[in-house]
């Protein structure tokens, strides 16, 4: 299964893609949508769109797995977010991957464990689970990688190496075919 992680913001969106097969997981690529500020938002938002199609063309990513705003901030800037949220999850749905949406806690927890943890902490399990030599030079492209990884956690979906994915406990399976349960009467 290949998982593409993206971090939205305006200024900077990260990026993370990567493959689980047969209980590992590498890294297929990480990086940024680097806008300057000077650009008017519309400009920075199909820079955004373009660069995620260019990804999923490369990659054909099976999920797609975005953080949620986050409101702390000044209203302005959750508005912002949410416009660059906008572009990212239309690049996806328009080449019709799945779309999951995580809280920054959500995924903070998935990945160090703690909720509260900070960009290094977070930082610093990325590299250590993805076994990466350096630590990604912007901390939106780590966090774009810790949402990949909270994803595969979350979607309870192990990759069996076939081709075929394989559910990693009957819950996962009777949440995701309850079709094929039968009901008590």
């Amino acid at each position: 299964m290949i998982i593409l992680g993206v971090d939205p913001g305006t200024i900077i969106t990260g990026f993370g893609v990567i493959e689980a097969r047969n209980g590992k997981i590498r890294v297929l690529d990480y990086n940024v949508v680097k806008n300057k500020s000077s650009r008017s938002m519309p400009v920075r938002l199909k820079e955004i769109y373009s660069a995620l199609c260019e990804v999923i063309d490369r990659f054909h990513p099976d999920e797609f797995a975005i953080e949620t705003a986050f409101y702390g901030k000044n209203a302005q800037s959750a508005l912002k977010i949410g416009h660059a949220r906008g572009v990212s999850i239309l690049a996806a749905v328009t080449h019709e991957i799945p779309t999951t949406e995580y809280s920054p806690r959500e995924v903070k927890k998935a990945v160090v464990g703690n909720g509260a943890a900070s960009k290094d902490q977070v930082e610093f399990m990325v590299k250590s689970i993805l076994k990466l030599r350096e630590a990604p030079k912007f901390y939106d492209a780590s966090d774009a990688l810790a949402v990949a990884i909270c994803h595969l956690h979350k979607s309870g979906i192990k990759h069996n190496g076939q081709g075929k994915k394989s559910l990693a406990s009957w819950h996962a399976f009777v949440q995701a075919h309850p079709e094929r349960v039968l009901k008590s009467r």
